[in-house]
């Protein structure tokens, strides 16, 4: 019979490989780039083309069911950060792209777009922060970087208040 040193001299080298195997099989599958499920790339399409025809609702529908087909499509949340920039939602943005940087965090595009919508919640200093991001990983020529850059030089847009946006309840008096 066999006693535990002999046993965990046998097998110990053989327990190493098999870790050491899955460890750089697991890292390997987190960082292979995602193939998306080819009816999701299609609702990706049909999504961008409403947002550039104006259509922002029945473009975030598109983009939303493509999540639903493919929750593993990064793309997706960057279409939805589009969107929700183009409503003016820049919180819900910024949330749509963290998600996508969460998944790729060397991401230009959401990097770039993030300081966008964070520069138009007035946070320049995020927005920075992300330039910085950029620079160091794409260079300062990068198209990215570029806009980002551009969008920090020409500062917050100031919102324009309509008058839609402050009228007052109406109020319905006796005479």
């Amino acid at each position: 019979m066999a006693t535990l040193k002999e046993f965990t001299m046998r097998f110990a080298p053989a327990a190493a490989a098999l870790s050491l195997l899955a460890a750089v099989t697991s890292s390997v599958g987190l960082t292979a780039e995602h193939a998306p499920d080819p009816r999701a790339a299609t609702l990706v399409a049909e999504g961008r083309a409403a947002l550039s025809a104006g259509e922002s609702q029945k473009a975030i529908d598109a983009f939303e069911a493509a999540l639903a087909v493919d929750p593993g499509y990064t793309a997706v949340f960057l279409n939805l950060a589009r969107a929700a920039q183009s409503d003016g939602l820049q919180g819900k943005a910024i949330a749509y792209y963290r998600e996508a940087l969460e998944r790729d965090p060397d991401n230009y595009a959401a990097l770039s777009g993030q300081g966008e919508a964070m520069l138009a919640k007035g946070a320049l200093g995020k927005a920075k922060i992300n330039l910085g991001k950029l620079e160091s990983l794409c260079g300062r020529s990068c198209p990215e970087t570029q806009i980002l850059a551009r969008a920090i030089a020409e500062g917050p847009k100031q919102q324009v208040l309509t008058a839609e946006a402050v009228m007052p309840d109406p109020v319905v008096t006796q005479n």
